[in-house]
């Protein structure tokens, strides 16, 4: 029995555990649907609404405060629970969780765009009739009759999210973090490459003039040269993993990855045809880069592999000279151990900002054993509300926040002083400004922070004139002047037409997720001659399962008018 199928079956074994913990929670609850005497307009049902949650243990945000949940209670009369599969595959977890048929009241899953692997699984679900019909739902509701609006929704999520030709006006799949305007980033957030301010400051280097994979591995030679040390006294590991562990994440080698922002590994050559990275040279390239930093002491080993407490151990204790992917808001870097580096320019030769015209990320759906789905609907409409919205974001009035005279949330002072001391002390206040995500699954969505809470970002009017390690990262960044200059797209990725293409076959898509690791296998490969095998190999499975009438298929799509996100 191979490695990979012993874990699916863990993973079916999990989900199932998962789902007949939430079966039965559904089974031994009462629906009374007569409102009582007194009750607040916004009572939807007395009930349990339980959620199953394809994502990892902390997005998910299943642990929720008593006094937060007992507000939803008085307000809606909803119980809310929601359950998580504790897996490192969260597809594999949708896809047993789906083959196993009794779902939760919701599901909600990973899905930034339809160009995820979660899509064509989602779709086949959808196809046999496993998800109720939102667009009904949708429509008597607040918030989300906005997204039955003709240029309310970003081209993908319209499209081919959440109202497919084939569908005829039914939707079954909700598509989650859309924002309210064109072009709005929400919290400006800085993401990728982080270097220690130390180190930078020792080595007299500019961070941002850091743009090429050649000035990366010149730069980590100087940092092992310099014999730098943590926080403990040891020496430091020059390139370590992602601020959420072991992941490959293109922000290390962006000009050794054939993508542009989709990360999807297709781009156009000089001659304006659409090629896969395994259609190019690239994929060893990289290859020889990461061993070469390997084989020099200058990446660990576990890259790839790490877990997320042992990275972030390494960072609250700077033991990373690099941290190749984390933000300006992560608690762990409150103190500013961390400032961005680079960005290493894309493959293209190009490193400015682009932002969507509108983002998404995440999703959710109403199985089709649900009863009463109107409930679930009323419900993700009233935490997507700005009362909804008020309590995940800021928590409870009086407890957490004032209101100030135009009604805006005043976040009080030792709410965040217990946040910057004591971030998993502050966390069980329960909302989403001490880093609660359970309401990001249904009310994370028609985003405008500035319009809705007078600040961007959780607390930053009581901040003031004071600086937090987020802003200040943001300065360094030239986070204005670049956002000023950026680009703004709409449209969808070359994978988007992977299901169109291929229906229910899905063997292209097992071929493109085998490449990935085998792009994996071909980093800890003990030769280059061995990598170029493997990556030989993967280039032959994705032939054998129509790569190149896929990509005739995808240029089809563009002269038709389709507007391709690279």
């Amino acid at each position: 029995m191979n490695a990979s199928f012993k874990r699916f079956l863990t993973t079916v074994l999990l989900v199932l555990t998962a789902i007949v913990a939430v079966g039965c929670s559904n089974k031994n609850s009462e629906i009374i649907t007569e409102k009582p005497e007194g009750a607040p307009d916004t009572w939807i049902a007395d009930r349990t609404i339980t959620g199953l949650v394809f994502q990892s243990a902390n997005d998910a945000g299943i642990d929720m405060n008593e006094e937060v949940l007992a507000y939803i209670k008085e307000r809606t009369g909803i119980t809310l629970e929601l359950q998580t599969v504790t897996n490192d595959n969260s597809t594999e977890a949708l896809a047993a969780g789906l083959a196993a048929g009794d779902l939760a009241d919701f599901v909600a899953f990973y899905l930034n765009n339809s160009g995820r692997p979660e899509m064509s699984l989602l779709l086949k679900a959808a196809n046999e009739g496993m998800f109720h019909d939102l667009t009904p739902l949708m429509q008597n509701t607040k918030v989300y009759s906005k997204y039955l609006e003709e240029d309310y929704l970003p081209a993908d999520t319209r499209d081919n999210i959440m109202f497919r030709e084939e569908w005829n006006g039914a939707s079954y799949l909700v598509h989650m973090a859309i924002n309210r305007n064109g072009g709005d980033v929400g919290r400006p957030t800085v993401g990728g490459l982080y270097i220690k301010k130390d180190i930078v400051d020792a080595l007299g280097i500019d961070p941002n003039e850091v743009n090429t994979s050649e000035e990366l591995v010149e730069l980590a030679q100087q940092m092992k040269s310099g014999n730098f040390v943590d926080d403990n006294g040891r020496p430091i590991t020059v390139i370590g993993p992602t601020a959420w562990g072991g992941s490959d994440r293109d922000w290390l080698y962006n000009d050794l990855v054939w993508t542009g922002v989709s990360g999807e590994k297709f781009m156009k050559d000089e001659n304006g045809k659409i090629l896969h990275e395994a259609q190019t040279n690239y994929g060893i390239e990289r290859v020889k880069f990461v061993q070469q930093l390997i084989s020099q002491g200058l990446m660990t080993p576990e890259y790839y592999t790490m877990e997320e407490t042992r990275a972030k151990e390494g960072i609250v204790n700077g033991s990373f000279g690099i941290v190749s992917d984390m933000h300006n808001y992560m608690p762990e870097n409150n103190d500013m151990t961390y400032i961005p580096l680079g960005p290493i320019s894309r493959v293209d030769g190009t490193n400015d900002m682009v932002v969507s015209y509108k983002s998404g990320y995440a999703g959710w759906a109403i199985p089709s054993t649900t009863e009463y789905p109107e409930h679930i609907m009323q419900f993700a409409d009233w935490l997507a509300s700005e009362e909804g919205k008020m309590l995940y974001f800021y928590g409870l009035e009086g407890r957490d926040y004032d209101l100030d005279e135009h009604g805006n949330p005043v976040v009080k002072q030792e709410v965040l002083d217990l946040k910057e001391s004591n971030p998993e002390e502050a966390k069980k206040l329960g909302f989403r400004g001490v880093g609660a995500y359970w309401g990001e699954h249904l009310a994370y969505t028609d985003m405008d922070n500035l319009g809705d809470f007078g600040e961007r970002s959780y607390g930053e009017s009581v901040t003031g004139e004071k600086a937090s390690a987020a802003t200040e990262i943001l300065d360094l960044y030239q986070y204005e002047e670049k956002f000023a200059n950026a680009r703004i797209i709409d449209g969808m990725t070359v994978q988007s037409f992977l299901y169109e293409f291929e229906g229910n076959d899905g063997g292209l898509s097992t071929a493109l997720s085998r490449y990935n690791d085998d792009v994996l296998r071909a980093y800890y490969a003990k030769s280059i001659e061995e990598a170029q095998v493997i990556l030989d190999e993967s280039r032959k499975n994705l032939e054998k399962n129509r790569l190149q009438e896929f990509l005739d298929f995808v240029e089809q799509k563009e002269s038709d008018g389709a507007t391709i996100k690279f």
